[in-house]
């Protein structure tokens, strides 16, 4: 009872971006979006994902096997030196770690003030040439999948999807949606839920930290289009070559 058509969708859009993979909860697909030039972002090109560690011996085979080609690890040190990454030293899945904003979302951190919508804006100003490293890793990528993916997949991952799709030519509102999908990852959500809490974070503060509301997206997408003059601008002046964005956004279309 009051199960509404927009749940419906959810769950559906849900069902097919979504990776299930044994240990994994925000592993998700960034094919199907529809692109103004025509026709959609192709499947299996690209994942977004949460920190890997957990990943199964079967969930392992299922990403080799689909043809996984490289991953990109944007975690800081603090991050990556909790446990061994399964595809460092991989011997055929390429490993980069590039670290993107270091702690870009620590709730312990992170005091009533804080603006997550303002800390993705300043990320614009302030990695560029992290952005460009992220970007230059996919160009130059062998043929295959690419998985990027930071801790809960939703802050580090979601400005570097956004960037990727709207490089695509995907319209803003489907990367707002793609954005908010995070929220429906509950099981990754009530995990780092509990462990924050453990540590005697604020609850109010915690719910704020792990929100992906889409009025997040909106602003780190409105700051890219007004203060960067959108997605070409902005990768033309973090220094990447008309060629290099091209590679990128063939390697999803």
């Amino acid at each position: 009872a009051g199960f509404s058509a927009c749940d419906k969708a959810l769950e559906e859009e849900v069902a097919m971006r979504h990776w299930r993979l044994p240990d994994t909860h925000n592993i998700r697909d960034l094919g199907g979006y529809p692109l103004a030039s025509g026709g959609t972002t192709q499947w299996r090109r690209m994942l977004r994902g949460e920190a890997l560690h957990t990943l199964t011996a079967e969930g392992l085979s299922g990403l080799i096997e689909s043809e996984l080609a490289l991953v990109i690890d944007l975690r800081g040190p603090h991050e990556t030196g909790l446990h061994i990454h399964p595809f460092a030293d991989h011997e055929r899945v390429g490993y980069r770690n590039i670290v993107l904003f270091d702690a870009l979302s620590p709730i312990a951190l992170a005091g009533p003030s804080f603006d997550m919508a303002q800390r993705y804006c300043d990320a614009l100003d302030q990695c560029g040439p992290q952005f460009a490293e992220v970007f230059r890793a996919i160009a130059d990528a062998v043929p295959g999948m690419v998985l990027f993916h930071c801790t809960a997949g939703k802050d580090r991952t979601g400005v570097v999807a956004a960037l990727l799709l709207a490089n695509a030519g995907v319209a803003e509102e489907d990367i707002v949606a793609d954005y908010a999908l995070t929220a429906s990852a509950t099981g990754l959500i009530d995990q780092l839920r509990t462990r924050a809490l453990s540590t005697g974070s604020d609850p109010m503060q915690v719910e704020r930290m792990l929100a992906s509301d889409a009025a997040t997206m909106e602003r780190f997408l409105a700051a890219l289009n007004t203060k960067h003059g959108g997605i070409k601008a902005y990768l033309s002046a973090i220094g990447l070559s008309a060629s290099e964005v091209d590679a990128v956004r063939d390697r999803l279309c």
